[in-house]
């Protein structure tokens, strides 16, 4: 099981079908879990269930995130793992988890995956238990959540990111996502699928600390190269510890650390430029050229060479890394108002399921037609609900293994 690029034909991937932790955004909650926009719950299942089927008919292999957290709690190991994770009396309250933690250590292993993805109310845990003697639940209202749920679950992509032969399991920028971290701990640690692999592991950890990184920032260029963006979600810091912990195990040469605007319009790396082939990028018109800097190993496991290049030198630094001449960088040429509107749908996030052949919304009528112009097969899918949370096909799916282009 490995990545070694961007576009090589995709083999498997993980997808999150939307579900109960979408149904809990309210117009007063939505900022706090990171959507702009509340999501027409019914109508997303059914736009990811014709992704889900498209990735299936191109024969990709689809591993649900719901399924596979459900069949890793079976194992009392793992299930204790994401537990010990998940309750905390800073957060319960001394009084209140231990009736939490003890409900879910007995729940079915379904029931228990679909209520750490989508959390739980005071009136869903009294459906099981009597009312704990807590401060914390006896001054909450029926409907108010004493487990948070993780509506960016639906983004599976940023959590891991498999990068050629190895394994990376990301610390989250934003407090919202950091448990979803610990569920992919699990999966990857205990589930059968994932369990006997040997291949390197380089785990961030969950602590809200600087030094975070997300997979939408992540790009795997090929030849042991790769393309990271220093983003609102993606810090030096991150950059710097996944760096030596590549570099030591020999899973990676190289990484070309593009500076990105620190603006929610450019989160991820992803939003602005994807891969369509093994030399050619799509490119949201706005982006420009960026400042980068390459990071290579240096004299010891405890040094990095970095080297700083101008914005100018941003394509010349992208086709050194990927062993290549130049670089062909596709940006659709619409105006102003068109550009912004097609960015913010996620125009440029599309996924390559070979090369030449990405996954994109249907709306972004603009950029799909300028990539079939020069030579893209764009297969499209419905966004209009799963667009609401700012995140495109490549988002919504972390590869777990690509045939080498």
């Amino acid at each position: 099981m490995a990545v070694n690029s961007e576009t090589g034909r995709l083999d498997e991937v993980i997808l999150h079908r939307p579900g109960l932790e979408l149904e809990r955004l309210t117009p007063t909650t939505k900022d706090d879990y990171l959507f702009d926009e509340v999501v027409w719950v019914e109508r997303a299942q059914d736009e990811h269930d014709t992704f889900a089927a498209l990735l299936r008919d191109q024969g990709v292999r689809v591993h649900l995130l719901e399924d596979l957290l459900a069949e890793t709690m079976v194992l009392p190991e793992a299930r204790k793992h994401v537990l010990d994770g998940t309750f905390d009396e800073r957060l319960q309250g001394p009084l209140a988890v231990d009736a939490l933690y003890n409900l879910f250590a007995r729940l079915d292993p379904v029931v228990l995956a679909r209520h750490l993805i989508g959390g739980m109310t005071k009136r869903e845990l009294l459906e099981h238990v009597d009312e704990p003697s807590s401060v914390v639940v006896r001054s909450a209202r029926p409907d108010d959540l004493l487990l948070a749920p993780l509506p960016n679950h639906l983004f599976t992509r940023d959590p891991s990111a498999w990068i050629y032969d190895g394994l990376s399991i990301h610390a989250m920028r934003k407090r919202a996502r950091t448990r979803e971290t610990l569920h992919y701990e699990a999966i990857y640690g205990w589930h059968p699928r994932f369990s006997g692999l040997r291949a390197p592991r380089w785990s961030q950890g969950r602590a809200d600390a600087p030094a975070s990184i997300e997979g939408g920032d992540v790009l795997v260029l090929g030849g042991g190269a790769l393309l990271v963006g220093m983003s609102e979600r993606t810090t030096p810091q991150g950059i710097e510890r996944m760096a030596l912990r590549l570099f030591d195990a020999g899973s990676a040469e190289r990484i070309v650390a593009l500076v990105l605007p620190r603006q929610r319009a450019f989160m991820h790396l992803d939003t602005v430029m994807t891969m369509v082939d093994g030399h050619t990028f799509v490119s949201y018109a706005g982006l420009g050229l960026l400042p980068s800097f390459t990071v290579e190993p240096g004299d010891s496991a405890k040094e990095l060479k970095v080297t700083a290049h101008p914005a100018a030198d941003m394509h010349r630094v992208l086709a050194e890394a990927l062993g290549v001449d130049e670089v062909r960088i596709l940006t659709a040429s619409h105006d102003h108002h068109v550009a912004q509107r097609e960015q913010w749908d996620d125009g440029c996030n599309v996924l390559a399921l070979r090369p030449g052949v990405v996954v994109a919304y249907e709306r972004n009528v603009a950029s799909n037609a300028m990539l079939e112009r020069h030579g893209v097969e764009v297969l499209t899918i419905p966004g209009s609900e799963l667009g609401r949370g700012r995140g495109g096909p490549r988002c919504m799916s972390c590869p777990v293994a690509r045939t080498p282009a």
